[in-house]
């Protein structure tokens, strides 16, 4: 907190420091036993009719009085990262959509609407990357047209926690009714260390299509046509010119097993390696299936020159945070997908489908 000269607690923001990284502390109870304080950290995303919001890095929006507060202060835009590969918010976003791409997008302004027949909300939203050229009820108008027209809810895609993310879009869509469905976080880690973990890796299969064995083992069951294309889908790269650079590995189960022990899956994008639906069979965890498969999948996006990894985990998989961490990697920033307020179907419009979509991170 900010202290003045004399020792005491400062309020030194104020409205113009709306977009800004703060710290600031309020003033919770007031009682027998002294006072209760609260220290927040976040983006000030708005200061209207006495009423701070914050909206922290994991997409939680905090409101306080003004009255309340004690002290705040602008702080830097993203703490130092203490591991991993440095990288910005741009960057991987691209580098994360281009490894699950949609089968149909269309660009308004920068930003891209994505669908693929409901198949995972990240294949079937708005990744807004910039200015939409339109003011925001414009385009948010468009970009529910554009889904109406497939029979598709719509989503945006937003980030927050980490520099250049959209903490101040987020807080624009609460304000429209937009509901934040699901959470989860992209993690970064070194390429390299992942590799030398796998001890074994020789049961280990590698493809570059997912055979009828790895969609067993799948969590999204009766996958598509559509899926199958976005699973296998990917930026240009691999040993064929032009050609995704999409692999899929498999740790067969035992004999008579109706479906593999472990899969997962790695795309290799420049320096980038992104693994996604590693899965593991209930009883065969714990025997460091998990390890392998990304291990083995390192070894090879290493061959390609791969040195960094990406991989996203929603926030309520602990198992695979756990993993993860021992692995070497760390969260990066969270995503959010917030879907549109229902509105009443007018003559002729196209319906908005209400079946669930799956995020797809892993």
């Amino acid at each position: 907190m900010e202290i003045s000269a004399a020792g005491r607690l400062e309020v030194r923001i104020t409205a113009a420091d709306v977009g800004k990284r703060v710290s600031v502390r309020s003033l919770i109870e007031h009682g027998p036993s002294g006072e209760k304080f609260s220290d927040t950290v976040g983006v000030l995303t708005s200061w209207d009719n006495g009423v701070l919001r914050i909206t922290r890095k994991s997409g939680e929006s905090v409101r306080v009085a003004e009255s309340a507060l004690v002290a705040g202060k602008v702080v830097p835009a993203a703490p130092a990262r203490r591991r991993g590969p440095a990288a910005s918010y741009g960057e991987l976003a691209r580098v994360a959509a281009r490894g699950w791409r949609p089968v149909e997008s269309e660009l308004l302004g920068e930003w891209e609407l994505r669908a693929a027949a409901g198949f995972t909300r990240r294949a079937n939203s708005v990744l807004p990357l910039g200015d939409p050229g339109l003011p925001l009820d414009d385009a948010l108008t468009a970009v529910r047209r554009w889904y109406a027209a497939r029979g598709l809810p719509a989503y945006v895609q937003t980030a927050t926690g980490a520099e250049g993310t959209q903490e101040l879009l987020c807080a624009e869509l609460e304000r429209r009714g937009w509901v934040r469905e699901v959470t989860a976080e992209l993690w970064t880690g070194g390429l390299a260390p992942v590799a030398d973990l796998g001890d074994d890796t020789s049961e280990v299969l590698l493809s570059r299509d997912a055979d009828e064995a790895w969609l067993t083992r799948y969590q999204r069951k009766g996958v598509s046509e559509v899926a199958l294309r976005v699973l296998g889908g990917g930026p240009s790269g691999g040993l064929s010119p032009g050609e995704p650079s999409v692999w899929f590995a498999t740790v067969p189960g035992e004999p008579g097993a109706e479906a593999p022990a472990a899969i997962g899956r790695c795309v290799v994008d420049g320096r980038w390696a992104g693994f996604a639906a590693v899965e593991v069979d209930p009883a065969r965890r714990r025997e460091g299936l998990a390890t392998a498969v990304m291990a083995a999948l390192a070894v090879r996006a290493l061959e390609e020159g791969a040195s960094a990894a990406w991989l996203q985990v929603e926030t309520d998989n602990e198992g695979g945070r756990a993993l993860y961490d021992r692995l070497g990697f760390a969260p990066h920033h969270a995503y959010h997908h917030y879907r549109a307020p229902e509105e009443p179907a007018s003559e002729g419009s196209a319906p908005d489908s209400s079946a669930p979509v799956g995020d797809g991170a892993s």
